[in-house]
């Protein structure tokens, strides 16, 4: 279709999910204020300065994705590209699970998961609720519905975040393959892939070079294969494995990416995190690193960051936004390339050195 067409096809796309999100998040709190009014979390109100930064935040995010598209960092197809039947479909089971989600919150108790798993086989800090999410990332109805959360958490802009790597990623990856042998595939390997939306943009900006997702949850894993075999592409490798020890072998990898990762992760292991990102990139690899953003970035949304923190059981998410990314890419060995903030995102860029 025409260009100005198109791009006011995806701003009323982008408007009405954000519309939308907001719609389903103020109908689900006054029905847990109804039904649950002791599961209630309290929080801070935001002023008018906070709320009108947050919508020139997204607006701008929105134009940034759009030309990047109109650039051709990756096909303008992908800003449509939402798995609109499967939301659908699974949306009626947001609200079926609710009275769930409600009686954990009045219970305080973030670590109610399935007894079928082996808890042996996952570190302590990753077995609960996070996001108060039924059954933690360990099931296949956790995994069904993940994506579709985010999306109304996030307003309808979880992928327009995510995509705010694939440009800088782009411009700074090594032209040469694996080993400095221009004959041999890139590869680019993609950190807790979860479900894999971040590999779906991925493998629409970088169709020619091989992609590996790795995540500790195999029902998410799972569920990243079914999706993304669904869509047109080379299907990418998916292994299970802690980011703290991948099983791949020292200078393997282009590329390694980290999105909405670091959050969830005590200090101790994200530390681990950009070491072992530093191990398995070839000398003059690039890692790129996408999580929220910190109050000393975005000092605007301090308020917004601690409710986030209160409502959806983040229990690092405070250390995280205390926390200097850049003194964990520094210890590891890397060079910051960049650091940048998209609305509620910080995209950080390093380079291991030649």
């Amino acid at each position: 279709m025409p260009a100005t067409l198109a791009k006011l096809t995806y701003q009323a796309l982008q408007k009405g999910k954000g519309a939308f999100s907001l719609a389903h998040k103020e109908i689900s709190l006054r029905l847990l204020k109804a039904m649950a009014p002791d599961a209630v979390v309290k929080t801070l109100p935001l002023d008018s300065g906070a709320v009108q930064a947050l919508r020139g935040a997204m607006d701008a995010l929105l134009e940034r994705d759009w030309q990047d598209g109109e650039d051709g960092i990756y096909p303008t197809e992908l800003l449509f590209s939402g798995p609109w039947k499967d939301w659908a479909v699974r949306y009626p089971l947001l609200w079926l699970d609710s009275p769930a989600t409600w009686n954990r919150l009045r219970r305080r108790d973030f670590h109610d998961l399935p007894t079928t798993i082996n808890r042996q086989h996952y570190p302590t800090y990753y077995l609960r609720n996070f996001h108060n999410q039924t059954d933690g990332y360990l099931s296949d109805r956790s995994a069904a519905l993940y994506d579709l959360q985010v999306e109304i958490l996030f307003n309808g802009a979880a992928d327009p975040m995510r995509r705010r790597l694939l440009r800088p990623l782009k411009q700074a990856l090594p032209r040469s393959g694996t080993g400095g042998d221009p004959s041999r595939p890139r590869r680019i390997l993609d950190l807790a892939t979860g479900t894999g939306r971040t590999m779906h943009q991925l493998r629409a900006a970088f169709p020619r070079i091989q992609l590996v997702g790795c995540d500790l949850s195999e029902a998410y894993l799972r569920q990243a294969g079914r999706w993304l075999a669904e869509r047109p592409g080379e299907l990418p490798q998916l292994v299970q494995a802690n980011v703290e020890a991948v099983p791949f072998v020292d200078r393997w990898f282009d590329a390694v990416t980290c999105v909405f990762l670091l959050h969830e992760l005590p200090r101790s292991a994200r530390a681990n995190c950009m070491k072992e990102a530093f191990r398995l990139l070839k000398p003059g690899g690039v890692l790129a690193v996408l999580d929220s953003v910190q109050p000393k970035d975005s000092p605007q949304f301090k308020v917004l960051l601690d409710n986030f923190r209160r409502v959806y059981h983040e229990p690092f998410y405070g250390d995280y936004t205390a926390d200097s990314i850049e003194n964990h890419l520094d210890r590891a060995g890397f060079e910051l390339l960049l650091g940048e903030t998209h609305f509620l995102s910080r995209l950080w860029l390093a380079r291991k050195p030649s």
